[in-house]
């Protein structure tokens, strides 16, 4: 897809909020070791990122369904932006907890609208790749923003990470006031029509499909480091390299997932929920050898990112005449699989199993949400009512 500046500007805010998901994870032995706390309570940090999203998604969504879309995007960036800034100004650990769930509001509702206008901007033939270009800013973030954001930490302080974070959100806001046309919200668009498509079945297949499916990804994904530690036996150096390996992969999968989802967004989730079943499968094998893993984790990564855009577009085509809602839900829907992913791979590590098994769980995982689609995929995907 040529250079689009609407889509450019929303990129440009997912990737600010891809950098501040992510990058906390690597800051925070410097946070415990400045707030005087230990390393499980400021993980406690990035738990309460991930429940503000999940609260944050709904709540932010319904209450704002009459506001024009471009003033609610830029709306949601300065919430970005706020909270970003008080992570800096942060001068204790509270302060910085309520500082990261104010953060979080903006992370579902931005991804959930930001899709919906990204997919009403082009044709209709070239909807998920719209949708794919915008998220190409959160997979653009794992590849440099979060390591410049550690090394920032590391090196000036995580108060000025955070501040350069912030910083990010800001050009995001001026970003999409100079690019995006206005945009008013849809005729009839209200809270009853938007909480009526949750109760469909279609839609409800769907969240439940992006929870699974994504939640095989993250079950590997979130252990990833002592995999490459304790079973490859890989340097510092390599594991870093790996982490910017899997993120190039998950690039290049979200640009793929579009281009095919345009064509067919069934087709393209059983091919690369089958890719990635197999790909974790391997990978309890491969995991080993440096080579191989490497060569593994680069599929890994086009198969985790290329079922994102499609998995966004079946929610959005189920719940067509009233979508907002239901896809910033879906994006709740993500970080639910990330948490349920995590709790799986760490019981897995708790049970006394072998690491590769949390691979196995991982792909199995896959596979359930592989299943899932194609008993569902003959259901009809829009059953659009009267709002």
């Amino acid at each position: 897809m040529r250079l689009h500046p609407p889509l450019l500007a929303l990129a440009i805010g997912a990737f600010g909020i891809g950098v501040t998901e992510f990058a906390p994870m690597g800051m925070l032995p410097d946070i415990a070791g400045d707030l005087g706390v230990s390393i499980p309570a400021a993980g406690l940090l990035v738990s309460a990122y991930a429940m503000g999203v999940l609260i944050g998604a709904p709540l932010m969504t319904l209450t704002t369904g009459r506001i024009d879309r471009r003033t609610l995007l830029i709306a949601l960036m300065g919430i970005f932006t706020l909270g970003n800034a008080l992570s800096a100004l942060a001068d204790g650990y509270w302060m910085l907890m309520a500082a990261r769930v104010v953060t979080s509001f903006n992370h579902g509702a931005f991804f959930g609208v930001g899709s919906v206008v990204a997919a009403g901007l082009v044709p209709a033939d070239k909807r998920a790749g719209a949708v794919a270009a915008m998220f190409t800013g959160l997979t653009v973030a794992t590849i440099g923003g979060v390591p410049l954001a550690t090394w920032a930490s590391e090196v000036l302080g995580w108060r000025t990470a955070f501040a350069g974070i912030a910083g990010v959100g800001a050009v995001a806001m001026l970003s999409l006031r100079l690019a995006l046309p206005a945009l008013p919200p849809a005729e009839g668009g209200d809270m009853r029509a938007e909480l009526r498509v949750l109760k469909r079945g279609p839609v409800l297949t769907a969240l439940a499909l992006t929870t699974i499916g994504f939640g095989g990804v993250f079950t590997v994904f979130t252990y990833i480091v002592p995999i490459l530690r304790d079973v490859t036996h890989g340097s510092t150096g390599y594991v870093t390299a790996m982490l910017m390996l899997f993120g190039v992969g998950a690039t290049i999968g979200n640009a793929l997932g579009g281009r095919l989802a345009d064509r067919s967004v069934d087709r393209a989730l059983t091919m690369m929920l089958l890719a990635l079943a197999v790909t974790l499968l391997v990978f309890t094998v491969l995991m080993q050898w440096p080579v191989p893993a490497a060569a593994a984790i680069l599929i890994w990564g086009i198969a985790s990112f290329a079922i994102v855009p499609p998995l966004q577009m079946r929610v959005m085509d189920a719940a067509a005449d009233a979508p907002n809602l239901a896809s910033a839900m879906n994006i709740g829907a993500f970080n639910l699989g990330n948490a349920i992913g995590a709790a799986l791979g760490g019981g897995v590590i708790g049970a006394g199993l072998a690491l590769p098994i949390v691979s196995l769980a991982g792909a199995a995982m896959a596979a359930v949400a592989l299943a899932m689609l194609l008993v569902f995929r003959r259901q009809p995907r829009v059953a659009a009512c009267p709002a």
